[in-house]
């Protein structure tokens, strides 16, 4: 059994993420949320998505985005299902 890194639950269904050449261990996506997602350099959410970057800066929306005073922004990834 492997121990969660952020709750330390042991758990037989724990799961491993690299990132950076460095394993972390969890025992849920809640806890991988919590350790490793960037945070929103606006709202200061999690992003969970796709979210934007910018000069080094995180942020979760374009809107968030154009607050932070970054209107030019544009998504980071293509929507490819868009009509």
């Amino acid at each position: 059994m492997d121990k969660c890194e952020v709750c330390g639950n042991e758990s037989d269904k724990a799961f491993q993420i690299i990132q950076q050449d460095e394993t972390h261990t969890f025992d849920s996506f809640e806890c991988a949320i919590h350790a490793l997602a960037p945070v929103c350099g606006h709202c200061h959410c999690k992003i969970i998505g796709h979210g934007l970057e910018v000069d080094g800066r995180d942020f979760c929306c374009t809107r968030c985005a154009a607050h932070a005073s970054k209107p030019q922004m544009r998504d980071r990834v293509e929507n490819r299902h868009a009509r």
